[in-house]
């Protein structure tokens, strides 16, 4: 593992507590060597983290939407910098130079950047790990909503499990490097309870 996504808000959120934890996945990620692949903005907890990792001499990497640098919220001191045509380019983009996929607090944009990564991961597009870091815990009421969908049917216990939820960003790392992606067919799980359901 040598590269790591990090989808994180544009903006910093209320309370310190946010930046400081960004500013601490930064200083993880230097200590372990890792490089980080962001959305190459300036702005929030994007600009953040990017600022601590390049102030450690660690390697960023950003992926951006033109009409993102027309903004001019791009950053421009990053170690390399990838422009592509839309977000949807940028999300694929993030999938193939990532190992794995972090969801730091954010908004919108965070939220259903990670679930896209979870979602291809389920179908076998990839099989990296993905984790929320969460943060005073953020994601608490999300993983309580993941284990109703386990309860309720529509997400395997398997496929939940897969999602890591951590408040320490060192053990989140760590649980990263010792991460075994689950060996499931989806279809066939959806088959399987067609058939058990219609009797055939």
């Amino acid at each position: 593992m040598k590269r790591i996504c990090v989808f994180c808000g544009s903006s910093y959120g209320n309370g310190k507590i946010y930046t400081e934890a960004t500013k601490k996945l930064g200083e993880v990620f230097v200590t372990n060597n890792l490089t980080l692949v962001y959305g190459g903005a300036n702005v929030g907890l994007m600009g953040v983290l990017a600022d601590q990792m390049l102030r450690l001499k660690g390697e960023v990497i950003g992926i951006i939407p033109g009409f993102m640098i027309e903004k001019g919220i791009a950053h421009t001191g990053l170690s390399g910098q990838i422009v592509v045509g839309s977000m949807h380019e940028r999300k694929e983009r993030m999938q193939t130079e990532s190992d794995a996929f972090i969801a730091m607090p954010g908004g919108y944009g965070t939220i259903e950047e990670i679930f896209e990564m979870i979602t291809w991961g389920q179908l076998n597009i990839h099989k990296k790990p993905c984790a929320f870091l969460n943060t005073n815990g953020y994601y608490d009421f999300m993983h309580e909503f993941l284990n109703h969908a386990v309860n309720e049917g529509f997400i395997e216990r398997e496929f939940k499990d897969m999602v890591i939820f951590e408040e320490e960003p060192e053990v989140l790392i760590q649980r990263f490097f010792n991460y075994t992606h689950p060996i499931i067919d989806k279809a066939k799980i959806a088959i399987t309870k067609r058939n058990l359901k219609t009797g055939s």
